[in-house]
């Protein structure tokens, strides 16, 4: 994608070896100079052969991608004036709507769209430049979560929840990006909007509390997350022979991250029971209980709940150590193409798209970074 630093490969065998631990639970120390490679040569490929004249990546499917993209890029060190970063933030600009999203004005996809764009400004707001854009963007969606403004009663397994479509189905998926939006814009954990979205988030955890007393979590109590209780319930995972809805690894990390931002804490009973699943399925070859659908942004997940936690370890079940930041780097370099994006063989959920995935793949390396676990 942009600016790119010339360093040297690292010797295949290194690789390898690099591989070889983590596939086998080892600890692996992140290499700096592979890892600062990887991050460059992506970058390189965003820039130079996914960006369209008009600063856009992958246009056809709405500035989600640009967003996403952008702030990947931006996390990874990169400057608003960055040649490439600047062309696509200003393509992003031009979907500012008079009522504060940043989307398409007949989009189905606005507050997607919205909470994505949102984290890219803030990302990139140097000097107060888009602190208007910020605050207009954050009331837009405060204003389209479902709450008492919509007409909808706590008791409603809607209430908290953000989606999208022609009916705006609330999900875990959306509702963790708003968190994410929320957070970005500067709300903290008491703030009205978050504490509302941990509501709906507690009820996608398959764990029987104050805080969930849903029929779901009785019939599949592990601890994990599903993808929404609303509208009957679904989980991309599927069903239990019980009824229940199986957990699966992505809304996992994305319920887990999107309670700590909402300030619950590590003593909690909802986190506690989230790492206990995290540690019964910790997994870098799929998205444990989807296989191989959305595993880049399974990794994205993985690697900020995991930083969000604090935890440079996960014990896993047998007992084994697992350096995550090193072996999810090895995961991911062994993963990249020569031209240096990803691709998920599995195109569901857009991952036939590498300007998407590379993005992912960046987001979660910038976690990943070796200094980070020190």
């Amino acid at each position: 994608m942009f600016a790119r630093s010339i360093l040297p490969a690292v010797l295949p065998v290194f690789m390898v070896a690099l591989a070889v631990a983590a596939d086998s639970g080892r600890k692996s120390p992140v290499n700096p100079q592979a890892y600062a490679r990887a991050v460059d040569r992506a970058i390189a490929y965003l820039g130079d052969k996914a960006q369209a004249p008009d600063g856009s990546l992958a246009a056809h499917d709405g500035p989600g991608v640009t967003a996403v993209a952008m702030a990947a890029i931006l996390r990874n060190g990169r400057t608003p004036e960055d040649p490439v970063v600047a062309k696509g933030l200003k393509y992003l600009e031009g979907f500012v709507q008079p009522d504060g999203a940043i989307s398409k004005k007949d989009s189905l996809y606005r507050n997607y769209e919205t909470s994505l764009a949102l984290v890219c400004f803030a990302a990139a707001n140097r000097h107060h430049r888009y602190d208007q854009l910020i605050k207009n963007a954050d009331k837009f969606l405060k204003d389209n979560q479902w709450t008492e403004a919509q007409g909808t009663e706590p008791s409603n397994p809607n209430y908290g929840g953000a989606g999208y479509g022609r009916h705006k189905r609330p999900d875990l998926s959306n509702t963790n990006f708003l968190v994410d939006a929320l957070r970005a814009a500067g709300n903290g954990p008491d703030d009205p909007a978050m504490q509302k979205a941990l509501i709906f988030v507690s009820r996608c955890q398959n764990l029987e509390s104050e805080h969930n007393t849903l029929p779901f979590a009785a019939k599949n109590p592990d601890g994990g997350f599903y993808y929404t209780p609303a509208g009957g319930g679904a989980s991309m995972a599927g069903k239990t022979p019980e009824g229940g809805l199986r957990s699966y690894g992505s809304m996992t990390y994305a319920g887990l991250k999107s309670m700590i931002y909402a300030g619950v804490g590590p003593g909690d009973p909802r986190v506690k029971a989230a790492v206990q699943w995290i540690q019964r399925h910790y997994d870098l070859s799929s998205n444990p209980g989807m296989g191989g659908s959305g595993l880049y942004y399974y990794y994205h997940l993985f690697a900020k709940a995991l930083a969000a936690t604090g935890m440079k370890e996960v014990t896993d079940v047998d007992g084994t150590k697992h350096d995550w930041r090193s072996e999810l780097t090895a995961a991911l370099l062994k993963r990249q193409r020569p031209d240096g994006s990803w691709v998920n063989g599995d195109p569901r959920w857009l991952e036939g798209e590498p300007s998407l995935v590379t993005s992912y793949a960046l987001l979660a390396l910038s976690y990943c970074r070796p200094e980070e676990g020190k």
